[in-house]
């Protein structure tokens, strides 16, 4: 069954951790769901994303994978983004050697398939038109995270446990979208309190 690509599912800011939310509710495994168990969506995400992040890579072609192989580095990569950047937030900010060294090792690989004549760099300088795959893209964007102002603007939602990148001035941003999320918890804490009242009166 597929779904809309939309906004929301962009909430990470950038590449890199739009990636790792493909994946919902990490931190529930109850809940948990991965939206590329069905491989179509894949393909769908990529061309999403090439017009969500146009700010943050230009106006360039994520090509998704073509192969079980591709397949299975895309999600290794989203894999590592996550355990590299939710570690970081989790312990205090800073990255951790072990999750490091297993994002950059997976990258050095997915950027060793790109074609040789593939200039490639951190996001936005790539030229109108180019291609480049969505594994490596993801990579590369993610490394552009390491620079420790922009580390320190990584946090989870505490609703749906998404990564995001919290570009308000005072980083005093909480949910991955307020418009969601944000709704979502200003509703459970009102039914919450409704109760906790109909409780007392009843008692």
């Amino acid at each position: 069954m597929t779904f809309e690509w939309n906004a929301h599912r962009f909430s990470g800011g950038v590449l890199a951790l739009d990636l790792a939310n493909t994946v919902v509710f990490r931190e529930t495994p109850e809940r948990s769901l991965d939206r590329f168990s069905d491989p179509a969506e894949v393909s769908r995400f990529s061309a999403a994303a090439a017009d969500y992040r146009q700010g943050e890579w230009g106006n360039v072609e994520f090509r998704p994978p073509r192969s079980p192989r591709e397949v299975a580095g895309l999600i290794d990569v989203r894999e590592a983004i996550n355990r590299l950047f939710r570690t970081a937030v989790q312990g205090g900010g800073g990255l951790s050697p072990v999750p490091l060294s297993e994002f950059l090792h997976l990258g050095a690989k997915l950027v060793g398939d790109e074609p040789d004549e593939q200039p490639l760099a951190l996001p936005r300088p790539l030229k109108d038109g180019r291609q480049i795959s969505l594994a490596a893209a993801s990579f590369l964007s993610g490394v552009r995270l390491f620079d420790p102002l922009r580390l320190e603007r990584i946090k989870i939602c505490p609703n749906c446990h998404w990564l995001y990148f919290d570009e308000s001035r005072n980083r005093s941003r909480r949910w991955c979208d307020m418009n969601v999320c944000g709704n979502r918890a200003k509703a459970r804490r009102y039914y919450d309190r409704n109760t906790k009242q109909a409780g007392s009166s009843h008692g």
